[in-house]
């Protein structure tokens, strides 16, 4: 986990929060500073590690939520920033500035209540599923060309972390997060993967911060 000696900043609280679009979930939350802070967010911005902000795999960027440690009931509304955590046991992961105002980053990970704010929908638009990310090209190119007689499209995204250079294999380009999720149930079924949902981005730069 980053070190989270680095001296507070000021940061801009978002406005007062919209009321709640009616979305929640929970789960577990990370957070992430250095060394992300200063490289590009997948939403192009450059990540500032000192702002409210999160990564989320699935949720529009620029939603706002609202994000509560179940551990001590304290909040902070962030901005959807980036996508991530490629974790199957998290759900969100919080930018230091958030993770501060919510006290978890000396645990590093906690349980959470995520509430999407706002009219949007965040289960319309287009979906893939991630089912593998390697160092080695080559094995990203092997896994998809076994999938390739049974499902389509398939696509190899390569992902430049600051531990080096990673290819994610992922399926489908679906419509609805509810269908997507089905599709991924069928993925365990059938071929034994836990696949990953995450928002399909199209015309933005591959990113993701885990």
């Amino acid at each position: 986990m980053p070190s989270a000696s680095a001296p507070s900043t000021k940061h801009n609280k978002p406005a007062a929060a919209p009321a709640s679009s009616g979305y929640t979930e929970e789960g577990n939350a990370s957070w992430y500073g250095v060394p992300f802070h200063g490289r590009h967010a997948s939403n192009g911005e450059i990540y500032d590690m000192y702002k409210l902000t999160a990564a989320h795999r699935t949720l529009p960027f620029e939603t706002m939520v609202r994000v509560t440690n179940l551990n001590n009931g304290k909040s902070t509304v962030v901005r959807i920033t980036d996508r991530g955590p490629f974790v199957d046991n998290r759900i969100i992961d919080l930018s230091l500035a958030a993770a501060r105002e919510v006290d978890s980053v000396g645990p590093g990970v906690v349980p959470v209540r995520v509430e999407v704010l706002g009219g949007v929908d965040p289960t319309a638009g287009f979906f893939t599923l991630q089912v593998g990310a390697f160092r080695d090209r080559a094995n990203a190119e092997r896994l998809r060309d076994s999938l390739n007689a049974s499902y389509s499209p398939i696509f190899i995204q390569q992902y430049d972390s600051p531990d080096g250079v990673f290819y994610r294999v992922r399926v489908g380009r679906i419509s609805g997060e509810d269908a997507a999720r089905q599709f991924g149930e069928q993925l365990h079924d059938r071929d034994g993967f836990t696949p990953l949902v995450t928002r399909l981005d199209e015309g933005l730069p591959a990113g993701g911060n885990r």
